[in-house]
């Protein structure tokens, strides 16, 4: 896809409606609403995804992050919790992206590549012409106890590059980014959009200012960029 001088933001591991507000109000293009994972942070209860999920008001996109494998599962976890968007973060064993956009008509599709070697770029190429976007991340699906996002970590952005180059749908940026280092994501990878989950917390919580300051410094980057164009 065609480098992005202004990328979109979404905050993820939303805890509250009240959270949802907040990111909403400084600017965010897309929530994350994060249910049962083997690890990682920001997991809530099904019940109150679909009370965040009900108030998020158009056009912001509502992500359900699902670790499940399976199309039917998945497809019964969207029609009870309501969201317009589905972040798949492990791979499909049963059933295909085809059934799943099938069942879920106008639910957007979004597949994870963990970014974590060349074989990403031959995974992201053959998958996204199947969904609507694919969003780079820093997990490890082959852990003793998989990792399938909120590491912290960033991964190879020369890479992530390489893959928003190959692919013609758009791009998500996640992984370890933050205030201090999304400018320089942002300027290499030039992605669709960017995604941050613990860069915006203090013990948990989403945090006001590290919100500000990293919708600043994405805001920085794009008149940086901008000026060199």
């Amino acid at each position: 896809m065609k480098p992005t001088t202004t990328p979109r933001i979404k905050i993820c591991c939303i805890a509250s409606v009240e959270e949802a507000t907040l990111a909403i109000e400084h600017g965010a293009a897309a929530v994350g609403l994060v249910s049962q994972m083997p690890s990682g942070p920001g997991v809530i209860s099904e019940e109150l995804i679909q009370q965040i999920a009900a108030s998020v008001p158009p056009p912001i996109a509502s992500f359900l992050l699902t670790c499940r494998q399976d199309v039917v599962s998945i497809v019964e976890q969207q029609r009870r919790l309501g969201v317009n968007t589905i972040q798949i973060c492990d791979s499909l064993e049963e059933g295909n992206h085809r059934q799943l956009r099938e069942a879920l008509p106008g639910v957007a599709l979004v597949q994870v590549i963990h970014v974590n070697g060349p074989d990403s770029l031959d995974e992201a190429v053959a998958l996204a012409p199947h969904v609507d976007a694919i969003l780079l991340d820093s997990g490890n699906r082959t852990a003793a106890i998989k990792e399938l996002g909120g590491t912290g970590r960033v991964h190879d952005w020369n890479l992530s590059k390489q893959i928003r180059e190959a692919v013609d749908v758009p791009v998500f940026l996640a992984g370890g980014l933050d205030s201090v280092n999304v400018a320089a994501a942002i300027e290499q990878v030039r992605p669709f959009a960017v995604d941050v989950c613990s860069g915006v917390r203090t013990q948990g919580r989403l945090d006001q200012n590290k919100l500000a300051h990293f919708f600043e410094a994405v805001r920085h980057s794009n008149s940086v960029i901008e000026q060199r164009l």
